[in-house]
């Protein structure tokens, strides 16, 4: 049965960590947050956790020590070798539930908190992704009219702003909230669709904010100037940036009735 003395959900959702920058700005203030905010769930989306670019098991752990309740991914879930092996040992961590089910893992989690079952969904688009990927609309109406859950917290990883939009306003009333992540740059466009859900296109990110989202400018410049491939590597130096969402979820109505941007400039 539901606690009638908890009115409501406090959830923190973190745009992509990027690195061990991302990572170091997490032990350093998520618990800080925590406590200001009266968080009661903490997501994250970690795909780019170690070192830019997919990540590991003992990075996952890493942040799950932080007190981090699901972590989601993306187009890079894949990138560091011997995650297709280690994800069935991270029970926290989801890839996107639209890729092919011959992939290892899941693309839900499911958790029970107050006697509400709160669903994190990771689906990721498909316009300039370039990977054989099922219609993530369609993945969302399977999934909704599958699974019994109080309130879904959909991350839509996604290139284009106006597929994120068009999933938007096709699950609205029906997701709780739609955060978009991989842009790495947090958007101003978040508000209530018309039936209830909380949307923004893009979270931002956990990272270095004298950068290109995340990497070291001088090599994303080089390889803009001169069209020659160059190996990416994530700034660890200058300021850093903590990207995300606060949510307050009505349990009565299961519609979020506060939030706000977090927009975190940190050091030098």
């Amino acid at each position: 049965m539901q606690d009638n003395s908890r009115k409501h959900l406090n959830i923190i959702f973190l745009g992509d960590i990027v690195g061990r920058l991302g990572r170091n700005l997490l032990k350093e203030h998520l618990t800080e947050m925590r406590c200001q905010l009266n968080a009661d769930l903490i997501f994250v989306n970690g795909e780019n956790a170690s070192s830019g670019f997919g990540i590991t098991k003992k990075n996952y752990e890493e942040l799950i020590s932080l007190g981090i309740d699901g972590v989601t991914s993306g187009n890079h879930v894949w990138d560091k070798k011997g995650l297709e092996k280690d994800i069935q040992l991270c029970d926290r961590l989801i890839r996107p539930y639209n890729f092919p089910p011959e992939q290892p893992g899941q693309g839900y989690l499911i958790l029970e908190i107050y006697g509400v079952k709160v669903a994190l969904l990771n689906l990721i688009g498909r316009v300039f992704m370039g990977n054989v990927i099922d219609c993530p609309f369609r993945s969302f109406d399977r999934f909704y009219n599958s699974m019994e859950t109080d309130l879904i917290i959909v991350d839509f990883h996604a290139e284009a702003t106006s597929e994120k939009v068009a999933f938007g306003n096709y699950v609205d009333g029906r997701a709780t909230a739609v955060v978009g992540t991989h842009t790495h740059v947090q958007t101003n466009d978040d508000r209530i669709l018309p039936k209830g859900t909380f949307y923004i296109t893009d979270l931002g990110m956990c990272g270095s904010l004298d950068s290109v989202i995340g990497i070291k400018s001088e090599i994303a410049i080089k390889k803009l100037l001169t069209g020659m491939p160059e190996k990416f590597d994530v700034e660890l130096e200058g300021r850093g940036i903590i990207n995300g969402v606060f949510l307050q979820c009505d349990l009565e109505s299961g519609k979020i009735i506060d939030y706000k941007k977090i927009y975190r400039i940190v050091g030098v």
